[in-house]
């Protein structure tokens, strides 16, 4: 709890049962295909455990003034939740059901949503939310039509600064010990600009059906050289 004179008063409570969790629809098809392709490729390469919460579109509460703030980032990762599952089916609350998300992410679509807005006051803006109420260490912004991506890191004086990629234009997390970067291609149906993961030796973590698509390729390479030396494979 904060309780200085200059800060507001941020208690960490559980939200009421009844209560009414905003239904706003996602701005396109495109943010929550980039939410699964992350997702995906944490999934498929044990990068993540059944106790963390990689959430798209889920309600993050504080209550902040004595008035319950949510804010539903298009993606996070938040390393372990420590109360049943069906406790945090609706909405989670940091430090009352687990630990505080380590990395938020926001997409911009063709127009700006409030992305970097610092209002204060309630109900805060997404940027003050994320640094000053909820201090998550990493706070990415990406806009896939332009294909620009912004990292930001919470520093020691409590505030959010930009990062600078590495040579090939990607972002170190050690929240998760991988690469950050842009990527384009085609996948789930949308060609574009996408968010993926890079390991530590530099080599992308792919997602499952990239995973499928390379065995059925050596399958068929297996089967050419058997067949090649006069071998037909038993296929039954």
């Amino acid at each position: 709890m904060i309780t200085t004179a200059a800060a507001p008063i941020i208690t960490w409570e559980k939200l009421p049962d009844d209560y009414r969790l905003p239904d706003d629809p996602v701005d396109n098809r495109t943010q929550p295909l980039l939410a699964e392709a992350l997702t995906d490729a944490l999934r498929g390469n044990d990068r993540i455990n059944a106790q963390s919460i990689t959430a798209t579109n889920y309600g993050i509460c504080a209550t902040f003034n004595g008035k319950i703030v949510i804010k539903a980032p298009d993606w996070a990762y938040i390393p372990r939740f420590s109360v049943p599952p069906e406790e945090i089916e609706r909405s989670y609350t940091p430090q009352l059901q687990g630990d505080f998300p380590q990395i938020v992410m926001e997409f911009v679509s063709e127009t700006e949503g409030g992305e970097y807005s610092t209002k204060p006051t309630y109900p805060p803006g997404k940027w003050f939310f994320y640094e000053q109420i909820l201090r998550v260490p990493v706070y990415v912004i990406f806009a896939p039509h332009s294909n620009t991506l912004e990292c930001y890191r919470l520093g020691d004086r409590g505030q959010y600064a930009i990062e600078t990629p590495n040579s090939d234009g990607r972002h170190w997390l050690p929240e998760l010990n991988l690469h950050l970067g842009t990527w384009l291609g085609t996948a789930l149906g949308r060609t574009g600009s996408w968010l993926r993961w890079w390991d530590e030796g530099g080599n992308l973590l792919l997602w499952k059906d990239e995973k499928l698509a390379q065995e059925r390729q050596r399958t068929e390479r297996l089967l050419a050289q058997l067949r090649a030396a006069g071998i037909e494979p038993d296929l039954d």
